[in-house]
């Protein structure tokens, strides 16, 4: 976990996706995040949670449904939505935070 706190402290935003592998609409991010990853290269850090082998910390966040991404900073979690997202809107937040 020490390395989860050292990423989502720094000044890169990191892309957070909470996600479970029996979970159908996150099977439907998956390549979405992907194509993110492909158009914000180095701007930003997207990592993917299993819910099911991190429990402890998904409770931490409070996360009810998968998959929940957050965007987070310094620390802070600027931006927070459940349920699959579109890869121009990801990718439109996370320049708009970088």
């Amino acid at each position: 976990m020490n390395e989860f706190e050292q990423l989502i402290n720094g000044e890169k935003p990191v892309l957070i996706d909470f996600f479970a592998t029996w979970c159908g609409p996150c099977k439907m991010q998956a390549p979405i995040l992907e194509d993110v990853k492909r158009q914000v290269g180095d701007k930003a850090v997207i990592i993917k949670i299993d819910v099911d082998r991190s429990g402890e910390l998904a409770m931490s966040y409070g996360i009810q449904s998968v998959p929940t991404l957050m965007l987070m900073r310094g620390g802070e979690v600027l931006w927070r939505a459940s349920g699959v997202q579109r890869a121009a809107d990801l990718v439109a937040l996370i320049t708009q935070f970088a």
